[in-house]
């Protein structure tokens, strides 16, 4: 079955860690350059004080930049996030949104980047925002990009390096 931009949406809401959480992914589009993804604070998703838990809200932009490069450069390429930031800004109440943006020239710039194996690191930024459009929280995701070797008939050029 293809992975379509509305199936991964759904099936990211209803995975266990997302939806236990109060994570809901809104969309990615179309062209896989951009996803929005909420929090719903609740009794369940808050923390001590009944503000956002930052975990969550950490979750809640963990994957998706690398989900962007990764669907926007093909299976070609090896795409990770590795490694995150984030900066509280005031405390979170309400549906929290962060909006993921990877347009099609960074893609492109990545994998020029990334051609013939060179490893690739690129910090992409966003903001959680709350529902009067507050900054919550800044959050910076580190990703990782290269190109897989490619499979050839001659020995000499499958030995690893």
């Amino acid at each position: 079955m293809e992975v379509t931009p509305r199936r991964l949406a759904v099936g990211m809401s209803l995975w266990a860690p997302n939806f236990f959480s109060g994570i809901r992914i809104k969309r990615f589009s179309a062209d896989w350059t951009s996803a929005t993804v909420e929090l719903h604070v609740n009794p369940v998703t808050r923390n001590y004080v009944k503000t956002a838990f930052g975990g969550s809200m950490s979750a809640m932009t963990d994957p998706y930049f690398f989900m962007l490069v990764m669907h926007q450069l093909g299976r070609e390429y090896v795409v990770w996030d590795t490694r995150g930031e984030i900066e509280f800004v005031k405390p979170g109440r309400g549906v929290l949104t962060a909006h993921f943006e990877v347009p099609r020239e960074k893609a492109v710039e990545l994998r020029e980047r990334a051609r013939g194996g060179a490893k690739v690191l690129e910090w992409f930024e966003t903001e959680i925002t709350d529902a009067d459009g507050d900054v919550i929280a800044r959050v910076r995701r580190e990703v990782y990009v290269r190109e897989k070797r490619r499979v050839t008939g001659s020995k000499a050029e499958q030995a690893p390096k």
